[in-house]
């Protein structure tokens, strides 16, 4: 593809000079020496281009007589010379460091972001659906970064020894109830978005503001795409789901929609596992947004969607089969008012119904019934470049409804919460964070008050680090609720977070060393649950990712070590919990070449152990091809676990094995847009 870019800006240089247009060139550098990625354009034009590695630009303009030369970076002074055009050639331009404020600055400790409306970017919607092993899920990309630890029994994401429930998604600064779909043990759930829908992905492995709460280990904030300037129509077809998307463009408004089928019948009949199934995987959804500018540039967003996933299998003597109903909105306003205020309003439902036959036994029947509320409002004020402000409120307005046989429960209770943030510059490149945020829960009528600190350096554009000291809590889940001894409190999590990044415009290199303690977890005692459980995780993670080494490759590397122990639920001493591994490490590589992308990953976790005794480790070597055979057009290919190993996900109570139902998976899809220009806007949004 590069080569191909590299053909076609040749000829258009050619074209250029033929119709009199001026070539622009030069060199960027401050004093330490050339300088990458700083923004050379003509001022009020489109016309320019980005410095290289040796701080070399260059670019054809086609204006005439005296224009302005503009160079941009952060960080520094904006350079700029006013001259004939002519005489912007092989020009010598040195930047001047520049204080930076506190709205120029993006501390990036413990957090990956990806997409257009983060700085650092390590994927975007594109390279999730074509990741070798995600299969265009966005929860299995994310297990691709260090921190998260591999549970193939249900593929859900687990952060730095945390419970799956500890990590909390949210779409717009909405909470997401329930973000996975359904599925049998030993099969992922999948997330239930569309890497499609969002421009922009955090994913926080700690450290968070006070903005977030009912998190006890990491977040995923997710932000929508915005008001979409063109018409968009496109389909998609694989072995396994068949999607059809599409956005009607108004004036200062877009209206999207979005239908996906997925059934696995076809794909069993032709590659069968090892299970017995009654109804193979199944799921139908929709989705719809509506998006529209406000004045002051504000913003006004809505999105509703709803699932429908089914599933059955023969299995320990009877027939198991599960179905849920998934429904999911919001609705948010971001605008601005007075000087330099700006004001973010949301509101949330999520409603998750479940059925299950076969749950323990054969022939008996459990349901659930989930609902929440979010309501959340929030005012922001940049006092002056050395200061920003923020502060909010929100509640979790909650009920669930439990029946199994003759026994059940049905629980209503609602989380209040308010917080405050500060964005300090104290000195030149040393900034600091402090939030507090509070919050309480009716039916213990208690507030948990929680300070959180972030302390960063930012000596330059290339390297930072970061010193971060929180406490967070989250409610226990609804089943321990409903069934406390007492009062049962929010469980508690401090966290201590040391990050070191060096990144340059092709290297990212990370290495951060955590340390967490848990206090007032669920733990069994009697049949009820109190809050005596506690438990600690400590370790490092570390991430590179390098595009130097050879033209048109990508290497990616990702280590995780984990040591996690804790005493709650049922267990009767401090051990290590079953789903974690104490060591994880992906090694992926991915190379373009003309309209080919290569990948090939290799991931691997260390045992994980269960009273019954330890899992062979995990290993998988997962490769994926695409092809562009047209610019609206993409085919997609891509084989996991490719070596075929068994791998084994649980040890059972009776000492028998838990194993993947399938060694290999093959997956094989076409996307195709029908009206705009690229395949990869096919969807959608």
């Amino acid at each position: 593809m590069k080569n191909i870019l590299t053909i076609i800006a040749i000829l258009f240089a050619a074209s250029a000079s033929a119709l009199g247009q001026t070539r622009i060139s030069g060199k960027v550098y401050d004093d330490l020496g050339p300088l990458a990625g700083v923004n050379v354009f003509i001022l009020g034009s489109i016309e320019g281009a980005v410095s290289d590695t040796s701080g070399c630009f260059s670019f054809v303009s086609s204006r005439k007589g005296e224009q302005t030369l503009v160079a941009s970076m952060l960080g520094y002074e904006d350079y700029r010379k006013v001259a004939d055009v002519t005489s912007f050639q092989d020009l010598d331009i040195r930047m001047r460091l520049r204080s930076a404020t506190i709205d120029e600055v993006v501390v990036c400790a413990s957090t990956f972001s990806m997409g257009k409306s983060y700085q650092f970017k390590s994927m975007d919607a594109i390279d999730v659906v074509l990741s070798g092993n995600s299969c265009g899920d966005v929860v299995a990309a994310m297990q691709s970064l260090p921190g998260t630890q591999k549970v193939g029994e249900n593929g859900r994401l687990y952060v730095r020894g945390g419970e799956s429930w500890e990590c909390q998604t949210y779409v717009n600064g909405m909470h997401v109830l329930v973000p996975y779909s359904t599925n049998v043990e030993g099969q992922s759930q999948r997330g239930r978005f569309s890497p499609f829908l969002f421009k922009g992905m955090s994913f926080s492995l700690g450290g968070y503001s006070g903005e977030y709460g009912q998190a006890l280990s990491s977040v995923l904030p997710m932000e929508t795409t915005d008001v979409a300037g063109d018409d968009k129509l496109g389909v998609s077809a694989s072995l396994v789901d068949w999607n059809l998307g599409g956005t009607k463009a108004f004036k200062t408004s877009s209206l999207s929609f979005n239908a996906a089928y997925t059934d696995l019948h076809l794909y069993n009949a032709m590659f069968p596992d090892r299970v017995d199934w009654t109804r193979p995987y199944g799921k139908f959804a929709a989705e719809a947004q509506y998006k529209m500018e406000l004045s002051r540039g504000g913003e006004m967003k809505s999105y509703a969607g709803y699932d429908y996933t089914s599933v059955g299998m023969n299995t320990e003597g009877r027939g198991l089969s599960l179905g849920e109903h998934n429904v999911y909105a919001n609705a948010v306003v971001r605008t601005g008012f007075g000087k330099g205020y700006s004001f973010f309003a949301g509101a949330a439902e999520s409603m998750v119904l479940s059925d299950i036959q076969g749950a323990m036994v054969a022939g008996d029947h459990y349901h659930n019934r989930r609902n929440e509320v979010h309501l959340k409002a929030e005012i922001k004020k940049s006092v002056s470049p050395l200061l920003k402000l923020s502060a909010g409120v929100e509640d979790y307005i909650r009920n669930s409804t439990t029946s199994y046989e003759a026994t059940g429960y049905d629980l209503a209770y609602n989380v209040a919460a308010a917080h405050m943030d500060a964005n300090v510059r104290v000195v030149p490149k040393l900034f600091l964070n402090v939030s507090v945020r509070g919050e309480n829960v009716d039916y213990n009528n208690e507030w948990t008050v929680m300070p959180r600190a972030t302390l960063s350096f930012v000596p330059g554009g290339k390297f930072q680090t970061s010193l971060m000291f929180g406490r967070y809590s989250q409610s226990p889940e609804d089943d321990y609720i409903a069934r406390r001894s007492g009062k049962l409190f929010q469980s508690i999590a401090d966290h201590a977070i040391l990050s070191l990044q060096y990144s340059t415009s092709k290297t990212v290199f990370r290495l951060e060393p955590y340390y967490k303690k848990y206090s007032n977890l669920p733990l069994l005692s009697g049949g009820l649950y109190t809050s005596d459980g506690y438990g600690m995780s400590r370790g490092l993670d570390i991430f590179l990712e390098d595009a130097s080494l050879i033209k048109n490759l990508i290497v990616t590397a990702a280590y995780s070590f984990n040591d996690s122990e804790r005493l709650y639920l049922d267990f009767d001493a401090p051990r290590a919990p079953e789903y974690a591994s104490r060591h994880n490490f992906r090694l992926s590589f991915k190379y373009g070449i003309g309209k080919c992308i290569v990948g090939l990953a290799d991931s691997y976790a260390s045992p994980r152990t269960f009273a019954a005794g330890k899992t062979p480790y995990y290993n998988s070597l997962d490769a994926n091809f695409t092809y562009l055979p047209h610019p609206k057009v993409i085919i997609y290919a891509s084989l996991n676990n490719i070596l075929g190993r068994t791998n084994v996900y649980r040890i059972k109570p009776d000492g028998s094995q838990m194993a993947a139902t399938r060694d290999r998976f093959f997956y094989l899809g076409i996307m195709v847009s029908l009206k705009n220009k690229n395949a990869y806007d096919v969807s959608n949004f």
